[in-house]
């Protein structure tokens, strides 16, 4: 299956559908989500992306991110994409939006209406190997000071949606 995503305006208003591809060559704005998973002990799960990502592999990033598929709802997809990704799914809700553009190596940029949600869940993920190398879990605190250790080690996405979600949360 060809993936598309939902090109949209400022507004979140869709005005097209595109190739995944494409639109990231083109960076073009189009609607996203990112989700954080939220432990009782007050830390984030993060997943490291599989080595054989065609971007940013083996990077450490939020809980699981992704593109809402037509007709499909912010929750919806965050839901689907936390099931294919970590293999669990649990209860989300939506916290906040924003617009950011993030340009990569590879030649492609992530130009994306982005929907951050929040879920809350204790139990190991069963993750998807071809998505994901690994896991843990982290407390917002400690990411904050690992990124500005380490930043090479982080998507670049992530390092902009953790500084409004830490911003939110704080």
């Amino acid at each position: 299956m060809i993936e598309k995503v939902i090109l949209v305006n400022e507004k979140d208003e869709q005005v097209g559908l595109m190739e995944k591809m494409e639109a990231h060559e083109k960076a073009l704005l189009h609607r996203a989500f990112s989700v954080f998973v939220v432990n009782d002990k007050n830390e984030i799960m993060l997943q490291q992306r599989a080595i054989g990502k065609y971007h940013s592999p083996g990077l450490w990033t939020n809980t699981c991110c992704s593109h809402q598929r037509e007709g499909e709802t912010n929750i919806a997809a965050g839901k689907r994409r936390l099931m294919e990704e970590m293999g669990f799914v649990t209860e989300l809700k939506e916290l906040f939006h924003f617009i950011y553009i993030a340009p990569f190596d590879n030649g492609l940029t992530e130009h994306e209406f982005d929907h951050v949600m929040i879920g809350h869940y204790n139990d190991p993920p069963q993750i998807n190997p071809e998505e994901v190398a690994s896991y843990k879990w982290m407390t917002a605190q400690d990411i904050k000071e690992d990124i500005i250790q380490q930043p090479e080690i982080y998507t670049q996405w992530f390092k902009i949606i953790f500084e409004k979600y830490y911003t939110h949360i704080s």
